[in-house]
């Protein structure tokens, strides 16, 4: 399952967590400011015992009607929800790591090509959008609702 995440790392030079999924039946988000070759935001959002992913590199949109573009990468270990350190260089994804927001999600819509969620974070709260795009199908929004 987190093969793609395993063959991107060498666990003997990076503090990246390596250990397989621990499920604990929540259902977590977070985001990490990620400074690396070029400053991103990564979305994760636990799901089916991995951490599905996103690099985004505007930042979560904290306005409605707001989108920001989301790139999916590898999902990651439960492990990595509490990941901050730095990254050695060299190695892939090399830079520093800290948390920005986290907390919980409710899954509302869960489609191949769209996820609708709420999120109940501490600074990240309300209803949210994943929407794949069509050209490229690792590149999604991330959009901010309207709350209705």
């Amino acid at each position: 399952m987190l093969e793609a995440y395993r063959s991107k790392r060498n666990f003997a030079l990076t503090p990246e967590p390596v250990r397989e999924v621990r499920c604990i039946g929540e259902s977590r988000f977070v985001v990490q400011e990620h400074d690396a070759s070029h400053l991103h935001y990564d979305f994760r959002l636990e799901m089916d015992g991995v951490l599905r992913s996103w690099a985004i590199p505007k930042g979560p949109p904290q306005k409605p009607g707001i989108r920001h573009l989301a790139v999916q990468v590898e999902d990651h270990s439960v492990e990595y929800i509490d990941f901050e350190g730095t990254i050695p260089e060299g190695q892939y994804g090399a830079g520093t790591v800290r948390i920005w927001d986290y907390g919980t999600y409710n899954l509302e819509e869960l489609e191949p090509d769209k996820l609708k969620f709420i999120l109940h974070g501490m600074k990240l709260r309300g209803h949210y959008a994943l929407v794949r795009m069509e050209k490229r199908p690792q590149d999604w929004l991330l959009i901010k609702l309207k709350e209705s």
